[in-house]
């Protein structure tokens, strides 16, 4: 039974935080640090290497796992444990935010050596959002008890949508001339055709003079607008695993801060993970059945509540499987491929031509 396990792994309120003033200000040094250390890489515009994607990807995950080593040290298990499935929960979040990073990128055509840059925007963008959302969610714990309940409904209704959009293979391709944002940037105010390196704006020629945007700064724009829906996500999921407003943060920032290594780590990886989307749809429904069960134990005490503890083997074991299921529906495909026979031209038709580009 869930009550049968450790309760000290269960959510704490919001008002128990480990985050001592000193260790906030540490923290978002630290971030910070990070974060500069990223913009200095991109001020150079380059198609980053393998070897390159790979070594900061596997320092973004180091410290993170570091740290939360250094946490289960100095204030113990219990948050030590929310802190790893906080940051195992927001990690998977935001592979998922690469699919549409991914989508945007190719759509606005932006080039392969602008688009860490573009994603550094996106990343310092979800960070401020995710620091306002994380104040305004701690609050609105403090003050209202049905916060969970709520923040239980948001992420039960993306589950659905999540795992109908999986189930029905939609396709996620973006009309850029579509977004309201792309639309309404347009209209009051005028955009170049060509990208002019890093600028986000460019001088005019002409009569009218002034400075037009790049697409650069549409494409940044666009991207800032889905760190929103991003946040409303990622931060009800977080805090069905712990109520300490520091170790949501940390969660989050930690895992935003490596996506630019990890989106050319992942690029072609990410195609291959085909059943990844039916895997995030079960993880935001158990937590939000999670975080209903906590506000119902709030109300009803004998309504069991499950612990941390239990959440962190569910979240592993989902992920696994869908990693393990994705393998194998790639491989049959692969198979099937091979077997089926290349079909013949018929005997009068014209060969066809192969495609450009």
């Amino acid at each position: 039974m869930l009550t049968a396990l450790p309760t000290a792994a269960a959510p704490a309120p919001v008002t128990d935080s480990i985050g001592s003033p000193t260790l906030w200000v540490a923290t978002i040094a630290g971030v910070a640090a990070l974060f500069v250390v990223d913009f200095l890489i991109t001020r150079r515009p380059h198609d980053p290497s393998m070897r390159e994607a790979v070594g900061w990807s596997a320092l973004y995950i180091a410290i993170p796992v570091v740290f939360g080593g250094w946490l289960w040290w100095q204030y113990g298990s219990a948050q030590g444990v929310e802190y790893y499935t906080g940051y195992l929960v927001e990690k998977s979040l935001s592979v998922d935010n690469l699919f549409v990073f991914i989508i945007l990128l190719s759509a606005f055509a932006v080039p392969r050596e602008l688009r860490q840059r573009v994603l550094l925007i996106g990343v310092g963008g979800a960070l401020v959002l995710r620091g306002v959302f994380i104040a305004l969610g701690a609050q609105m714990i403090a003050s209202f008890a049905w916060t969970f309940l709520l923040f239980g409904a948001i992420l039960l209704a993306t589950a659905v949508k999540v795992g109908r959009d999986a189930l029905s293979h939609t396709d996620h391709g973006i009309d850029v001339d579509s977004l309201r944002s792309v639309r309404l940037i347009r209209r009051l105010h005028p955009v170049t055709d060509a990208y002019a390196g890093t600028n986000l704006t460019v001088r005019r020629d002409g009569r009218h003079g002034g400075r037009a945007l790049t697409p650069l700064a549409v494409v940044a724009i666009a991207i800032l607008g889905t760190d929103v829906v991003f946040a409303i996500d990622s931060v009800p999921a977080v805090y069905g695993i712990t109520g300490d407003p520091y170790l949501v943060f940390a969660t989050n920032a930690f895992a935003l801060l490596g996506l630019r290594a990890l989106y050319f780590l992942l690029e072609g990886a990410l195609a291959k993970l085909v059943h990844l989307g039916h895997g995030l749809s079960l993880i935001l429904a158990f937590i939000g059945a999670k975080l209903v069960l906590h506000w119902a134990h709030g109300v009803w005490p004998g309504v069991p509540e499950i612990p941390t503890l239990l959440s962190l083997a569910v979240i592993v074991g989902i992920l696994a499987v869908v990693t393990l299921t994705s393998l194998a529906a790639n491989r049959r495909e692969r198979s099937s491929g091979q077997a089926s026979p290349e079909p013949q031209p018929d005997a009068g038709a014209e060969p066809s031509r192969p495609r450009s580009g």
